[in-house]
C-alpha cells in the first residue's frame, strides 16, 4: 500500500530511542523527513545521522526537554527554520513513573503533568499554525493503556495518561475543520529499554532473570502472550500518520495485544 507519505515532514518528541525512535525510523523508511526531540541531544543528533543516511531524507535531532515551555518554544523554532513547520506530530515523550498518592509530592505531580500533558498542549500549539498553511495535518498523541486500565504503582503516570486521553480527543474536535486529524494511540505491553532496565533492577537480587521476568509479565497480563517490540508498534503510528486513516479522527487506539479487560 502506498501511504503517500514521502516528502513529508515530522517531529517525533522522546524520538531518540524506543517507540518514538522505531516512530522515526518507520517513517523514514516511508520517504518522510523527520526531526527527533529529546532531552539528550546528543543522542538524537546521532539517531538523527543514521536514519538519514540509511533512508535518504533530512534527519534532524534537537535537544530538549519538552516539560520546560522554553525548551519547547527553542525546538519550535528550530523545526520552523529547518523545516518550516510540519505536517505530522508525534506526541511521545514520557516515561513511568513509581509512588503512592499519600507520598509523592506536589513537586513529582507537576513535573509529570509538565512532561506528559503540557508537553503535548505546547507542542500541538506550536505546530498547528505550520500545519493550517499546509492545508492539514496528523497529530498523535501517545497515552497508555494505563489510562484506563491504571497499575497500581503509578497513580501519576495514570493520571496524566488519562489526560492526554482527553486532550486529544478535545483538540481534535477543534482542528478537524482544518483538516488536522488528531488521535491517541494507547499501547500496552512494548519491549523497551525501560522495560528492560526494569526487569533488570527487579531480578538483580533473585534466580529469575530479567527475560524470564519480562516473558512472565507478558504471559500474565496479554492473551497474545508476549511484548510488541517498538518496531511493530511503529508501522500503526505510520499508518496512522497517513492519508489512508482519513476517516480516523478524535478516537484512542489500543494496541495491546488483548490486554485491555474491558470493551474499549
Amino acid at each position: 500500500m502506498d501511504l503517500a507519505l514521502k516528502g513529508k515532514q515530522a517531529v517525533i518528541t522522546g524520538g531518540s530511542v524506543g517507540i518514538g525512535l522505531a516512530v522515526a525510523e518507520a517513517l523514514a523508511a516511508e520517504g518522510v523527513h523527520v526531526a527527533l526531540i529529546a532531552r539528550d541531544g546528543a543522542r538524537a543528533a546521532q539517531r538523527a545521522a543514521e536514519i538519514g543516511a540509511a533512508h535518504g531524507v533530512q534527519a534532524i535531532g534537537i535537544g530538549a526537554d519538552v516539560s520546560r515551555a522554553d525548551d519547547v518554544t527553542r525546538a519550535l523554532a528550530e523545526i520552523e527554520q529547518a523545516f518550516g513547520g510540519a505536517d505530522i506530530l508525534i506526541s511521545n515523550a514520557g516515561t513511568g513513573s513509581n509512588e503512592t498518592i499519600m507520598e509523592a509530592s506536589d513537586e513529582k505531580w507537576q513535573y509529570y503533568w509538565d512532561l506528559h500533558v503540557m508537553g503535548a498542549v505546547r507542542m500541538s500549539r506550536g505546530l498547528i499554525p505550520a500545519m493550517r498553511r499546509r492545508g492539514g495535518g496528523a497529530i498523535l498523541i501517545t497515552s497508555s493503556i494505563c489510562a484506563k486500565q491504571p497499575l497500581v504503582y503509578e497513580p501519576i503516570y495514570n493520571t496524566t495518561k488519562a489526560a492526554l486521553m482527553m486532550f486529544s480527543k478535545c483538540l481534535a474536535n477543534e482542528v478537524i475543520p482544518d483538516n488536522i486529524r488528531v488521535n491517541c494511540i494507547n499501547p500496552g505491553l512494548v519491549l523497551t529499554p525501560d522495560w528492560r532496565k526494569t526487569a533488570s533492577q527487579l531480578t538483580a537480587d533473585s534466580a529469575q532473570t530479567a527475560d524470564q521476568y519480562l516473558d512472565d509479565i507478558a504471559k500474565k497480563n496479554a492473551p497474545i502472550g508476549r511484548f510488541a517490540s517498538p518496531e511493530e508498534l511503529a508501522q500503526f503510528y505510520v499508518f496512522m500518520s497517513s492519508e489512508r486513516a482519513s476517516y480516523c479522527v478524535g478516537s484512542a487506539y489500543y494496541v495491546d495485544g488483548g490486554w485491555l479487560n474491558v470493551v474499549a
